[in-house]
């Protein structure tokens, strides 16, 4: 898909990306992964196929197969919509935290960072025929749902699903305006990413209530963990804070004031799960109430045999 120049070629090479992670998927046999595996196909199936309509009406009005000769307005559009189901963009996100869910945590490294690559590459490739007004309130969309939804989360792959959502809004509202930011923003992104998923999988952590208790079992990981977590926010002066910081002066000097406003006040949203993650995985012990619990009941009791 990346080194193409044909659309159709372009079409076979995220056919066979399809193809070969849904193994990986439902390897486990278990219904909540089989389920996780049919969405991922129908949804992906689906956007291939949008993307090879959106090819072919620009072949039939332009005669021109080529990737960088997408003229047509229609085209142009489809190509929008049909790249941003495959990445799990606004309005079209639904599979994606359902997905990553049913999924193993390396599977969900998979989906999150290396899966998003082609559609990434043929974002970048066709940048200058996407249709901006469309692209733009998905990325403003996307960074605005993503944050919210992450909110009342419990589940680290869902967290880590909606932060992805919402990374994704930050790549595609400068997309147009400067691919590049893109493609560092989607590889630092992908390292920190990469990271926290493998802290993850170390501890064996699905749950916040479990990573209170994890770092007992690696403590030197919980420092990592919430640095590698509060670089993902974008707080300064860690990693994740460069690309957020060349987005919003890009689009300042674009005159996108509003926007740039915009999606900065986002990602303060973001910011409170992180940040409640990060909280959760350098905790001392959990919280416990069974011994309260007791305490309380034979207070109770006492009092009814004293009345």
């Amino acid at each position: 898909t990346i080194s193409s120049n044909h659309w159709a070629m372009a079409w076979v090479g995220l056919e066979i990306n399809t193809l070969a992670v849904l193994p990986l998927i439902s390897k486990s046999h278990h219904p909540r992964a089989i389920e996780a595996s049919t969405k991922y196909f129908l949804t992906q199936a689906a956007a291939s196929t949008l993307l090879l309509f959106s090819s072919m009406t620009n072949a039939w009005y332009s005669g021109q197969w080529d990737i960088s000769q997408l003229t047509h307005p229609v085209s142009c559009m489809l190509l929008t919509v049909a790249i941003s189901i495959k990445l799990g963009l606004v309005p079209f996100h639904f599979w994606f935290p359902e997905v990553l869910q049913g999924s193993t945590l390396m599977t969900c490294l998979l989906l999150a960072t290396v899966m998003k690559f082609p559609p990434i590459t043929l974002f970048y490739l066709t940048s200058s025929s996407l249709n901006p007004a469309l692209l733009s309130s998905m990325a403003i969309a996307s960074a605005a749902l993503g944050g919210w939804m992450g909110l009342n989360q419990t589940q680290t792959r869902k967290i880590l699903a909606f932060s992805s959502i919402a990374h994704l809004g930050w790549m595609a509202i400068i997309l147009i305006y400067n691919p590049n930011l893109t493609l560092i923003a989607f590889f630092l992104y992908t390292m920190t990413t990469s990271a926290i998923f493998f802290i993850l999988n170390t501890t064996n952590t699905l749950k916040l209530s479990t990573m209170m208790a994890a770092w007992t079992k690696i403590p030197s990981l919980s420092t990592i963990f919430m640095l590698t977590l509060l670089s993902l926010a974008g707080l300064p002066p860690l990693t994740g804070f460069l690309p957020k910081w060349l987005i919003i002066q890009e689009l300042t000097k674009q005159e996108l004031t509003m926007a740039a406003t915009t999606i900065a006040l986002l990602s303060l949203l973001g910011l409170f799960f992180y940040l409640r993650l990060a909280y959760c995985a350098t905790i001392t012990l959990p919280p416990n109430f069974t011994n309260f619990m007791k305490q309380w009941q034979s207070n109770k009791s006492t009092d009814t045999l004293t009345t």
